[in-house]
């Protein structure tokens, strides 16, 4: 009787073996995890915090809201009001500048009483009298004064500032361009990171079920004496491990939608369910020589660059424009008065003014040498930006290609994982292969899920991060299925 018992035990004991082995290979819908050992009361996954699973949302709609929510993005634009408005601060400075001014003043000095007297209109010829002229009595005087200047001629100084100002709006929507590209690719990173880990957290799920199975079947046989305890604590330590994965995995989502919602300009809280599958696809690229050429011509952050180096060509031409004459015309007319109420008399100045200047301690020519030696710097930077744009071009080409091959090597890998987790399973249910051997055929079957999950990810986000750098990226470019 007792042989009977334990031939229902080990049968037991192979069918619930099979039946997990069975859920990793064909990979079912990821099963709620169990505890670590048979007897424990609870895990300590279910305690972990995982995100709700969110409002749905497509890649094309966390793009949308990216480039319209994230912080990054405003302040690139508020940049480029900045730009915007300094040309219009260059181009004021050509035009006349006219103020008005009203003031009001009391005293008895001798000149300002007689020049003050003379500006009323109410100077006598008693005022002449020595004791008027040296000690006259205080006068009040309420002015009201329109002035105005105009730069006729400053040796193409404010022209050339205008063109400065206008090189560097340019560079400034250059970068805002730029700054739209890096966050569609984050976004794009976001959202299939928050794929990933959904799929390391099936993996991780699937590979714990699978470890508590393991877990009960060693105990079966180890209570029925046909396995030695090591054994039964090498399933222990198994299932441990797979239940710590399975809490990472957990913790890996929350993670990945608070990152996602970051990239999006929202609350951490706020979560978000991408709608989209992480699956293979097939993507094409121009040849290398190819994106490089795209890159030198249309990557906004070189063109950027290119404006500032115009921008600074400018600033040293203002700089020899500062050596050359300069012609001014000024004029004011203005009113003055004993008091506000009263009538009052008015007087008008006008003139031409021709500047040199003919000496200043050396400080133009020291602006000039500072100036040309900036244009040589960003000159020399530009040089160098260029060699880096050709160089990200290049690495993120041979990250692609790789990604791409990849994937091939990572699904074969996973095939035939499964296939060596079938035939351990047939070695161990007729005896010829120990726990050891199957839990490490298990944990293999495991880590080549999730390197196939993670080459499908680095393929699609290499695709986006080359189209980066080639300076194409934007929210129409094929970076969804």
């Amino acid at each position: 009787m007792s042989s009977w018992k334990t031939i229902i035990v080990r049968s037991n004991g192979m069918l619930a073996l099979s039946l997990a082995l069975g859920m990793l290979i064909f990979e079912p819908a990821p099963v709620a995890a169990q505890s670590i050992s048979v007897e424990s009361t609870s895990t300590l996954a279910a305690t972990m915090p995982v995100s709700e699973a969110g409002a749905p949302i497509t890649l094309q709609q966390a793009i949308q809201i990216t480039l319209e929510k994230n912080p990054l993005r405003k302040a690139a634009v508020a940049d480029q009001k900045a730009a915007s408005a300094g040309v219009k601060r260059a181009r004021s400075m050509m035009l006349p500048q006219v103020a008005f001014s009203e003031t009001a003043t009391r005293g008895n000095d001798p000149v300002y009483v007689f020049g003050t007297k003379l500006r009323q209109q109410r100077f006598t010829v008693a005022d002449f009298a020595l004791n008027e002229l040296n000690t006259p009595a205080p006068v009040s005087n309420f002015s009201s004064r329109f002035a105005g200047e105009w730069s006729l001629f400053d040796s193409f100084a404010s022209w050339r500032n205008l063109s400065r100002t206008r090189f560097m709006q340019q560079a400034s929507t250059e970068q805002l361009e730029r700054t739209d590209q890096e966050l569609v690719l984050r976004a794009v990173q976001a959202y299939y990171g928050v794929l990933l880990a959904e799929k390391d957290l099936e993996v991780a799920e699937q590979s714990s079920a699978t470890a508590q199975s393991l877990l009960q079947d060693a105990k079966n046989r180890y209570e029925s004496g046909l396995v030695v305890e090591s054994d039964f604590l090498s399933a222990q330590v198994n299932a441990a491990s797979r239940q710590q994965e399975l809490i990472r995995a957990q913790n890996g989502v929350s993670l990945a939608q608070a990152e996602l919602g970051t990239v999006l300009g929202m609350t951490t809280e706020t979560a978000y369910k991408p709608v989209e599958a992480l699956t293979e696809t097939s993507l094409q690229t121009p040849p290398l020589s190819e994106l490089e050429s795209t890159a030198l011509n249309t990557r906004p952050d070189l063109k950027r660059i290119r404006a500032e180096e115009a921008a600074q060509e400018q600033s040293v031409s203002m700089a020899k424009s500062s050596f050359g004459p300069k012609l001014n015309a000024y004029g004011s007319w203005e009113t003055d008065s004993q008091n506000p109420f009263s009538n009052a008399a008015n007087n008008w100045v006008g003139g031409i003014e021709l500047k040199l200047d003919l000496f200043n301690g050396g400080a133009k020519r020291a602006n000039l040498l500072q100036q040309q030696a900036m244009h040589e710097h960003v000159t020399a930077g530009k040089q160098a930006y260029e060699n880096q744009v050709r160089l990200e071009v290049r690495r993120a080409y041979y990250n692609f290609q790789s990604s791409s091959q990849q994937v091939g090597v990572a699904r074969a890998a996973t095939a035939q994982a499964k296939e060596s987790l079938r035939i351990s399973q047939d070695r161990y249910d007729s005896g010829l292969a120990t726990m050891t051997d199957l839990l490490q055929i298990q944990q293999a079957m495991t880590q080549a899920q999730t390197n196939y999950w993670n080459a499908v990810y680095q393929s699609r986000t290499s695709y986006a991060t080359l189209q980066l750098a080639s300076g194409t990226l934007n929210s129409q470019s094929l970076v969804t299925p």
